[in-house]
């Protein structure tokens, strides 16, 4: 993929954000996300010799689209200024619809690559019954928080969002209560562009997502 030629387009587009200019540059646009599409087929394929349960995952369900729903934003511009993907089994993207951990990444208009693993702000029934997880396989939950390879590429699970008090009818004196007031189960990291060919991307997202495995194996058991 021609990531210089990816972030011109969008720096471009986040100062242009207006239907005119996106249809004047469309043909630029079907090009990166053609260019997109198969980075992401490759991911997919790259991941699948980890992870098996990625294979069934087809690329074009994976990428978001650029547009961005405004019914309820107070930010009306039309268009996204990130390439984003999140690739799962199940194929769903929404947090909404509970489709388990997933192994997203973007590339933005600064230049930034941003990548995350688990799931981001799961439905409440989810949400619910990974909390249990928590409880029910406290062991394997402490083994997940101390794999070397997974704090070393993210650093500990995000707390984003974080509840203050326990969640209804979960005990304050559980021994993991701080982790069971998380309202995402994820890690993130992010590193610049700069410097970086295609190749290299998909070797840092691939080395990324291989070290969170054990969260995203321990987040499907629950």
């Amino acid at each position: 993929m021609h990531l210089i030629d990816l972030q011109a387009f969008l720096s471009e587009l986040s100062e242009n954000n207006n239907r005119a200019w996106f249809v004047m540059n469309k043909p630029r646009y079907d090009i990166l996300r053609a260019e997109f599409l198969q980075m992401v087929t490759e991911l997919i394929q790259g991941i699948q010799k980890f992870d098996p349960a990625i294979a069934g995952c087809e690329p074009k369900k994976a990428l978001f689209r650029i547009n961005r729903d405004v019914r309820f934003a107070k930010d009306k511009s039309p268009y996204k200024t990130t390439f984003s993907s999140s690739i799962l089994p199940s194929g769903r993207k929404k947090p909404s619809e509970g489709g388990g951990p997933a192994y997203y990444f973007q590339m933005d208009a600064t230049g930034r690559l941003f990548f995350a693993v688990g799931e981001y702000m799961p439905p409440s029934d989810r949400l619910r019954a990974i909390r249990q997880h928590i409880i029910d396989d406290a062991a394997g939950f402490e083994k997940v928080l101390k794999d070397k390879k997974l704090k070393q590429a993210f650093g500990a699970l995000q707390e984003e969002g974080k509840l203050s008090r326990p969640p209804k009818g979960f005990d304050a004196e559980l021994k993991h209560i701080e982790y069971i007031k998380l309202k995402n189960f994820m890690v993130w990291t992010e590193c610049p562009l700069k410097g970086m060919d295609s190749d290299e991307v998909k070797r840092t997202l691939l080395q990324g997502f291989q070290s969170a495995l054990p969260l995203v194996q321990w987040l499907r058991a629950a």
